[in-house]
């Protein structure tokens, strides 16, 4: 074999040697590639493609579902039940206030809501009688067209006597005395000492006969008037005439 012939051909595997060289630096990523329109499809390809749309409806669709929903049931469910559960305690409430007034003023309910008896709105009468001995009944009915009651004792002032008489405090009865239209109540009053024990004594012509509030009332007396001494006593206002008469 030539000398020439020998150079060509260790020429040509230089050649080929080079080349293979060349591809396998470019395929480890040291050569330079040419990516052309292949990279340049897949990067505008990414935002117009089918998953970039598919996500974007599928946002639209699904945030106006939550929205609705939540709308939708926040109104339908919460609002609604709670303005029903806030109506129905608010009636509730106005049913028990009004129930526990209406109880509170009624005589059972142990309140006293009726206008006091007073001169203005009953007669007085003073009336002597013949047992217990030296006692008188005043007795007091309501003229109104409404219940009075008719508390505390009267305070009675007999002629020109400075000072009112006491009361019997064991007389104090159970219960407040009302009085319907028509209806009357008394109190007991001791004049004088039965035995004449009693000093002080005068006769008294006049009668003036204080309630615990409002106007005052003068019961008539005897033209010859009442004797009364220092043994003057009298009851608190009674339902009934035998309680007023017993002490």
């Amino acid at each position: 074999m030539s000398a020439r012939t020998t150079r060509t051909r260790l020429l040509a595997a230089s050649t080929v040697a080079l080349a293979a060289l060349a591809l396998s630096a470019c395929d480890n990523g040291q050569g330079v590639r040419d990516e052309g329109p292949s990279a340049a499809s897949k990067s505008s390809a990414q935002p117009t493609g089918s998953s970039s749309t598919g996500g974007s409806a599928a946002g639209s669709t699904s945030k106006p579902a939550r929205s609705t929903g939540g709308t939708t049931g926040g109104t339908d469910g919460g609002t609604t039940a709670g303005g029903s559960g806030g109506a129905s305690g608010g009636t509730s409430g106005s049913s028990g206030k009004t129930s526990g007034g209406s109880t509170g003023d009624g005589k059972a309910g142990g309140s006293t809501r009726n206008a006091a008896c007073n001169g203005s709105n009953t007669k007085t009468t003073a009336t002597e009688v013949a047992r217990p001995l030296n006692h008188m009944l005043l007795t007091v009915t309501n003229t109104g067209s409404k219940n009075c009651d008719l508390t505390g004792y009267p305070v009675a002032r007999f002629g020109e006597a400075q000072a009112v008489p006491p009361v019997a405090e064991e007389t104090h009865p159970q219960a407040v005395v009302t009085l319907a239209p028509g209806e009357s109540g008394y109190a007991g009053v001791r004049l004088s000492a039965a035995d004449g024990s009693g000093g002080n004594g005068y006769t008294a012509k006049t009668l003036v006969v204080g309630f615990d509030k409002g106007a005052s009332a003068r019961p008539a007396l005897p033209a010859k008037g009442v004797y009364v001494d220092d043994k003057l006593l009298l009851t608190y206002w009674q339902q009934s005439l035998d309680d007023a008469l017993t002490y």
